[in-house]
């Protein structure tokens, strides 16, 4: 999972830097990400939870009647492409009023071609999910793994060719066009013909696809207010440069929460195993390790971004984008926040909260659209992410509480070490803040980070928030 995310996020990051630094102005970047999000509201009614239905009902029936799988899987692909055409077809016909409605014209024709992107990434999606219904997560992670690196090559060839902003658009159209055939050839040339047969659908089963798709929806509307309003928001009430200061920032803090998040994924159903087996206590170290582990690098990384953010965005993505330090330097606070979110919420699940979670969740994300709005008209793209982080530390405060309803936390422990934490992440801090002014380059700018990397290392180790043994073993396997 760490490897797949990585790589996932690895080519989302080359994106990024090849569009801020040699393509794209801040407008035409934010422009650019202002129309994803739009589309992605497009996205959640092109979905309708339909492939991860299809997904479900072909792990059943493999095992209880493998005639049925074709039929699901065409079925399931009829319902797909007939919600894409018609939220394709609106946001053709409709792409001049949406524009003027969040008054950028400009947007109109990205929300044209954008019907192209909406369509492969759902097509392209489905054969992702489908694969996961199979159980073979490698043909899953090569769609994938196809579609970021086809977006990214026919994105850079479109800018080459001149057509900005635009282009990048139609590069991840075609992308993930080329993942969706190729998906969709492997598994109608590969995975239905072993299924085969004569047999006639099972009555009712196109409306018990129809039918688990209802909740999947509504979940996944969920993470849509969540991932894609505010930057909506954001150019409805500024502009297109704000938006792509607001995406930059929340790129960067997305990048940086990669490694909670495999944390998160691989330790979730742990919890859910320890509760069954009413191993109480257990479950309640395994959480209290995560939590001060992963406390332990995102209060010092996040601090460490704050202090750095400046050079770092003038090094790493030009001048253009200086707008965006006062956006990641309150991301700072973000990513522990969503660090210990990836590392609970899952969790939730296993122990039967998914429903105490739901709400936590939907409440956090109706709050947020709430404080952006009013937020960012008085206090600009800054607002925007400091409502994100209000609601993030609410819900982290609600999913903290419910945990420590579920094990016997040792929450006096904890404390301890979470101010063990800040201490060092302060001595860290003292060095960044006497280098700071060496600062010049890119090249000056990695060696300020390694030499904190550094003393946060040797300070971690000496308080024994991390076992030297460990750290010999680590640097043990590395020379061997």
């Amino acid at each position: 999972m760490l490897v797949a995310e990585s790589a996932r996020m690895l080519s989302k990051g080359l994106i990024v830097l090849l569009l801020t630094n040699y393509f794209l102005q801040p407008d035409e970047y934010g422009l650019l990400h202002l129309s994803i999000s739009v589309l992605g509201t497009g996205l959640l009614f092109s979905y309708l939870g339909l492939a991860k239905s299809a997904a479900r009902y072909i792990t059943e029936y493999k095992t209880k009647d493998p005639s049925q799988i074709p039929y699901i899987i065409t079925k399931t692909l009829q319902y797909n492409i007939l919600a894409i055409i018609i939220v394709c077809g609106v946001f053709v016909v409709g792409s001049g009023p949406i524009a003027r409605l969040l008054g950028e014209p400009s947007l109109e024709p990205f929300l044209v071609v954008g019907a192209g992107y909406i369509a492969t990434m759902t097509l392209s999606t489905f054969t992702s999910i489908v694969f996961q219904g199979f159980n073979r997560v490698r043909w899953s992670a090569f769609i994938g793994a196809l579609s970021n690196v086809g977006l990214l090559l026919f994105a850079v060839v479109f800018l080459l060719l001149g057509m900005g902003a635009l282009g990048a658009l139609a590069g991840y159209v075609v992308g993930y066009g080329v993942a969706a055939i190729v998906g969709l050839g492997v598994i109608y040339r590969r995975f239905v013909p072993n299924y085969e047969s004569d047999a006639s659908p099972e009555p009712g089963l196109s409306k018990k696809i129809l039918r688990y798709s209802i909740p999947l929806t509504i979940t996944r509307s969920g993470h849509t207010l969540d991932k894609d309003v505010d930057t909506i928001l954001v150019g409805f009430f500024l502009n297109p440069a704000a938006v792509g200061f607001y995406v930059l920032g929340k790129q960067i803090a997305d990048f940086v929460t990669v490694p909670a998040t495999s944390l998160g994924f691989a330790i979730s159903p742990a919890y859910g195993e320890q509760k069954a087996s009413d191993d109480l206590d257990g479950a309640a170290r395994l959480y209290e390790n995560a939590f001060v582990h992963t406390a332990l690098i995102y209060i010092p990384a996040g601090t460490g971004l704050l202090l750095v953010s400046e050079p770092t965005i003038r090094y790493l993505f030009g001048t253009d984008y200086l707008g965006a330090v006062p956006v990641v330097q309150v991301f700072g606070a973000y990513i522990l926040l969503r660090a210990i979110d990836k590392i609970t919420n899952d969790g939730l699940d296993f122990v039967g909260r998914a429903r105490d979670r739901a709400i936590a969740k939907t409440g956090a994300s109706v709050a947020n659209v709430i404080l952006n709005v009013l937020f960012i008209p008085v206090i600009g793209v800054v607002g925007a992410a400091l409502s994100t982080v209000i609601t993030y530390a609410a819900l982290i405060i609600v999913e903290l509480y419910i945990i420590n309803q579920e094990f016997p936390i040792n929450v006096q422990s904890l404390t301890k070490e979470t101010l063990k934490i800040c201490l060092v992440t302060g001595l860290m801090s003292s060095v960044v803040i006497t280098l700071l002014p060496f600062v010049s380059s890119l090249i000056s700018l990695l060696t300020v980070i390694f030499i904190a990397g550094a003393v946060w290392m040797g300070l971690t180790v000496m308080s024994g928030l991390i076992d030297p043994s460990l750290v010999h073993s680590f640097i043990g396997n590395v020379n061997e």
